[in-house]
């Protein structure tokens, strides 16, 4: 049975940028929905009692017709937020530029931070309706900016994803109403470089 992870900080730890009753309504209400819907899926399917959550979304094909879009939808918002947690932290140690490795690969990769961050910016807000925008390595270990509809997850296409930002509206709208870009901007103020660094190296 699949668990909603618990956070690693409290619920007003990314004020002012993500607001504490966003962060519990989008933590307890949302994921926790995800994880219910999943684990309904496989008690119903028993032969895909066991598997880790990245097996399911990277054998999607193979699962039964029955529960794959359960699993692709409630599966992936699982894993999605699992990961979105982690790459966040309160903003005193969050945002700045990466160092180490992960800033070494994004310039390579992009010429330098600013242009990268305006490449993910870009394709946060080019993202229609809901879903995520994500700095992705593919499996040479370059490193790419990919978008994803809904609760999709690049590991359904052979990338390894090492941060993603959520753009459904439920990630914003108390604090950010309709204003998408201010959310997108503020949150740089919260990410957490030595989570990607460590996503990175493994």
């Amino acid at each position: 049975m699949f668990e909603l992870p618990k956070l690693p900080y409290a619920f007003d730890a990314l004020e002012p940028y993500i607001d504490a009753k966003t962060m519990e309504l989008h933590h307890g209400k949302h994921h926790q929905t995800y994880v219910t819907k999943l684990n309904e899926a496989i008690q119903a399917t028993p032969d895909l009692e066991g598997k880790t959550i990245e097996q399911l979304l990277m054998t999607l094909s193979s699962i039964p017709e029955g529960v794959r879009t359960a699993v692709r939808n409630h599966g992936g918002g699982h894993y999605n937020h699992s990961l979105f947690w982690q790459i966040m932290r309160p903003p005193a140690g969050g945002g700045k530029e990466p160092q180490g490795t992960v800033g070494e690969e994004i310039a390579k990769a992009f010429g330098d931070f600013g242009k990268f961050r305006e490449t993910f910016t870009k394709a946060a807000l080019s993202v229609f309706g809901s879903g995520w925008a994500w700095l992705v390595a593919d499996s040479s270990g370059k490193l790419l900016v990919v978008t994803t509809p809904n609760q999709d997850t690049p590991l359904t296409q052979g990338l390894k994803p090492l941060m993603g930002l959520d753009v459904w509206e439920h990630a914003y709208y108390l604090k950010y109403q309709n204003r998408r870009p201010e959310y997108v901007e503020n949150w740089w103020n919260v990410v957490n470089w030595e989570a990607v660094e460590e996503r990175l190296k493994a």
